[in-house]
């Protein structure tokens, strides 16, 4: 961030930071609630599911394994791009105060796209692989722009705390979406309707409770960044990449907080892996059909939400790094439980584990990277957390659609992939000095 933005004095803006009132925070919130629908929908159940089975399944002669590869490419080309966009529009948004436009930019082209996949029938592989990359593209952008204002909202030791509510009521989003579309998918089967009818309607249902939801962010969330002054000789894209430079050159300052993003990078390959190939693991390796996949889902966003609140209180009390500790120990716990599940109720077993996993493990991330960010630069920062996140989605994934194609469609030893990237993690995790970390932020904010 440019020296002159945003530092502690008699300008009156740093005055604003961590000084959000209820309202404020609750928009902010809400986010997180509008937005889990797509995600819950779209890449973990019903849409993930009806792609593999239907649209790219095998009667439309696509061979094992290839339908799950080609799910696997469209999401990790997805993530591919806002990897490289990601830090770069953080630094933009920073420099010229705007994230409340790009988040609102992002927002509208997730929720167009999610309800043109209504348009996306059996055979329609090319149309759903492009619109799937376009709304996650949008997804992902809106994501790591809602972050970059937690810092602006409340104290430091709050974050956690915060984190964590946004979480846990953004689980509660994908609770009700995924309710409203199950209430939907029951009427249309006792009318016998086929699945070729109900889950286009599903999407638009998806993309409308988006559209409401998030509307209370855009009227309530205010913008407390201020513009820095700008050299008009040199473009944003010039001025976002000196920027970004200059924080990879001051990684020595920030050890903690890279060697964090490696530690993210590897676990988060596996929480990516699960959410957007649990629902095709479960129809494809224990039998659960649409119905079954929605209401197994709509309880492990309980669970989910759960594990969002507790972990972050836990966090705030007890430190970031033993929070994620035991949150990696509880994750392989879950996948282990799943690999060796052969009946539905061991499924169940194991998406309830997987749900309080994940929960925990989400929130605890996105408040440490916070942490150890100076605030003037969160947006630049957490586009770096958003650079890793999808890193990881790429990877993740895309280790377990091959796997899967090589191994004629073999979905226990695509697993096994998932498993590695959490053990991993857990050893990594070891080398993270959460004290050290946040002292290096501070520094770098009074400097």
């Amino acid at each position: 961030m440019n020296s002159n933005q945003n530092k502690p004095s008699a300008d009156g803006n740093s005055q604003l930071m961590g000084k959000a009132g209820r309202k404020e925070l609750v928009a902010w919130a809400l986010y997180d609630f509008a937005n889990s629908g797509y995600t819950t929908v779209v890449q973990t159940t019903i849409f993930s599911a009806y792609f593999v089975g239907v649209v790219a399944g095998a009667t439309q002669g696509v061979t094992p394994g290839l339908s799950t590869l080609l799910w696997s490419l469209a999401i990790g080309f997805a993530n591919f791009i806002v990897m490289i966009s990601g830090p770069l529009i953080g630094a933009i948004a920073d420099y010229r105060a705007c994230k409340k436009l790009f988040l609102l930019i992002s927002s509208a082209g997730c929720v167009t796209s999610t309800a043109l996949l209504a348009l996306v029938g059996p055979g329609d592989i090319g149309l759903g692989m492009v619109l799937v990359t376009l709304s996650a593209i949008m997804f992902a952008s809106g994501e790591n722009l809602i972050a970059a204002f937690l810092p602006e909202l409340v104290p430091e030791e709050n974050m956690g705390r915060m984190s964590g509510y946004g979480w846990s009521l953004g689980y509660f989003g994908g609770l009700l979406t995924l309710g409203i579309c199950l209430a939907y998918i029951t009427w249309a089967k006792q009318h016998d309707l086929p699945e070729t009818h109900f889950v286009p309607v599903t999407l638009l249902i998806t993309a409308a409770i988006f559209a409401l939801a998030a509307a209370p962010t855009f009227l309530w969330l205010r913008e407390r960044a201020i513009p820095a002054a700008w050299d008009q000789s040199l473009s944003r894209l010039q001025i976002s990449y000196a920027r970004l430079a200059h924080t990879f050159k001051e990684a020595a300052r920030f050890r903690d907080l890279l060697w964090f993003l490696i530690t993210l990078g590897v676990y988060q390959s596996g929480v990516s892996t699960v959410v957007v190939l649990a629902a095709i693991y479960a129809q494809e390796v224990i039998g659960f059909d649409t119905q079954s996949l929605v209401v197994l889902i709509m309880v492990v966003n309980v669970t989910a939400a759960v594990g969002a609140f507790i972990c972050g209180h836990l966090q705030d009390r007890m430190g970031s790094v033993p929070t994620l500790t035991i949150t990696l120990l509880i994750w392989i716990v879950a996948v282990i439980v799943a690999l060796f599940a052969d009946t539905p109720a061991l499924m169940w077993i194991a998406g309830n584990i997987i749900g309080l996993a994940m929960g925990a493990s989400q929130a605890v991330g996105r408040a440490l990277v916070s942490k150890f960010s100076p605030t003037e630069r969160a947006g630049e920062f957490l586009g770096l957390w958003g650079f890793v996140n999808r890193l990881s989605a790429i990877v993740g994934p895309l280790s377990y659609g091959l796997i899967n194609y090589w191994s004629n469609g073999d979905h226990r030893m695509s697993l096994l992939s998932t498993l590695a990237f959490f053990i991993i993690g857990l050893a990594l995790l070891s080398k993270v000095n959460e004290g050290r970390g946040k002292a290096a932020a501070l520094m770098n904010g009074a400097g």
